[in-house]
Order: C-alpha cells, then sequence, then structure tokens
C-alpha cells in the first residue's frame, strides 16, 4: 500500500466537516469538556438527546487530569462513587467514604463513554458570544481558540442549540459573557455572578449539586461553575460533586426535552 498525502488531507477535512455541519442545530450545547461537561453529555446522550460539548482546549478533562497540584489521583465520597463504577473507573478505598481512583483512567473513561453513547466533542473552539431570541439562549457563538490566543478580527460561526450547559469552572465563561455583552438579569441574589468563595471541601461538594441549574432561560450551570453563578466554595482535588452536579442536569434537561 502507498500512503497519499492529499487522500489523508481530504479524509480528515471531509470527515471532520460533516461532523460539524451535523451539529450546527442540536438539542443541548455543551461548553466545557471537564468532568462535570462530560458526564452530563454522556447522560444526555443515552436518552438519545443530540448533544456537543465545545472545548476551549487542546485535551478534554479539565482540571482533572492533574488531580491534586500535579499528583494524578483523584478522590471521590460514597454517593458519587457509583457513577465511576457506571463508567468502569477502578477505585480503591482510602479510609471510611473516601475513595481513590486514577485521574488519566477518569478522564480516558468519561470522555469514552461520552463519545460512544452519541456526544460529540469539538476541541481547540472557544465560545465567544452567546445568541438569544425574545429573552432566551438560543445558542453559541465560536472561534478557533487559536483566534483567540492571537487576538485576530475574525468572524465567528453560531450553533443553534435549545438548551445551553456553562460547564467552564471557575471562569463561568457563559455567565460572563450574559453579564458583559447584555447585561440582563441572572436568577441568582444578586442579578449578577457571585463569585465563588475560598475552599471548603465539605459545603462545596454540597451547593455545587444544589446550585447546578438553570441561571437564565436556556441556560444551566453545571460543576464549578455553578459555584462561580451563584456563590459558593471551592472544594479543591474531591471530583464527586462535579460528577454528581453533571448527572443532575442532565436529568433536569431529560424532562424538559420531553
Amino acid at each position: 500500500m502507498s500512503l497519499d498525502e492529499i487522500k489523508i488531507s481530504r479524509a480528515i477535512v471531509g470527515s471532520y466537516f460533516k461532523k460539524l455541519m451535523d451539529n450546527l442545530d442540536v438539542d443541548v450545547a455543551i461548553a466545557g469538556a471537564g468532568p462535570s461537561g462530560l458526564a452530563c453529555a454522556y447522560y444526555l446522550a443515552k436518552k438519545n438527546i443530540k448533544v456537543a460539548i465545545f472545548e476551549r482546549k487542546l485535551s478534554v478533562g479539565g482540571g482533572m487530569w492533574g488531580g491534586g497540584i500535579m499528583f494524578n489521583e483523584i478522590v471521590v465520597q460514597t454517593k458519587a462513587k457509583e457513577i465511576l463504577d457506571e463508567f468502569g473507573i477502578r477505585t480503591k478505598r482510602f479510609e471510611g467514604e473516601y475513595f481513590l481512583a486514577d485521574s488519566v483512567e477518569s478522564v480516558c473513561a468519561l470522555a469514552d463513554k461520552a463519545i460512544k453513547a452519541g456526544a460529540k466533542i469539538f476541541n481547540l473552539l472557544s465560545v465567544e458570544d452567546v445568541m438569544i431570541r425574545t429573552g432566551r439562549v438560543t445558542g453559541l457563538v465560536l472561534n478557533w481558540s487559536a483566534v483567540e490566543i492571537a487576538k485576530l478580527h475574525v468572524d465567528p460561526i453560531t450553533i443553534r442549540s435549545k438548551f445551553v450547559v456553562d460547564a467552564t469552572g471557575h471562569a463561568a465563561e457563559i455567565a460572563r459573557v450574559l453579564e458583559k455583552k447584555t447585561n440582563v438579569k441572572l436568577k441568582t441574589k444578586t442579578g449578577k455572578t457571585v463569585g465563588e468563595t475560598s475552599m471548603w471541601a465539605e459545603m462545596a461538594e454540597d451547593t455545587i449539586v444544589k446550585n447546578s441549574k438553570e441561571f437564565y432561560p436556556g441556560v444551566y450551570a453545571s460543576g464549578m461553575a455553578s459555584n462561580a453563578v451563584f456563590g459558593g466554595p471551592r472544594m479543591g482535588p474531591i471530583f464527586g460533586g462535579m460528577l454528581l452536579a453533571g448527572r443532575k442536569v442532565a436529568n433536569d434537561l431529560i424532562k424538559r426535552l420531553k
């Protein structure tokens, strides 16, 4: 067999643009492919909901890759272990209700299951704006991350969705875009992004799930973005709340999309 570089290029370009064209109109668009976004996408795709994730970085997984201070181990508590079990992620008990998992295995399994369930992941794409129609977010405005990094003036493209999930972590990028571009009132105690507070794992793991909900018509916060939007502490390298939050948002959206 002789290899033809042009055929290789045609295969990549043709396949990618077909995938992109097929996902310009989706049920749910998720910004951020961290653990919460991946879990949310998996549970949605399992119910045959058309979902696409848009990730700014080259790799998926968010902060989960690095565990704690680049020690690639993560901790989850008992109530979240069932999610790791569902994804086939191996765990070992540390003590009591604390369980350990390999962070690299965890990210790979989350992405693998989400994709095989039917979710599509587009990396190296940044969300620079949202579409709003009649007081509701109806899609995302996207550009290549390289364009953003180089600060080039290149117009973006748009994708339409019935719902948007902000799973961008501490930055809560969708909420910030809404504030900056439209000056709308969010469903928070201040009407604005409240911001996260200092680390308190126990409280954070509770509030991150409670706060994973709709904060503007058509937009949900999931994972760490939820505590940034509604106000709550950060939790550090324990990831149970992130996974539980993704599942909660997915279940809420499944009910609304029926």
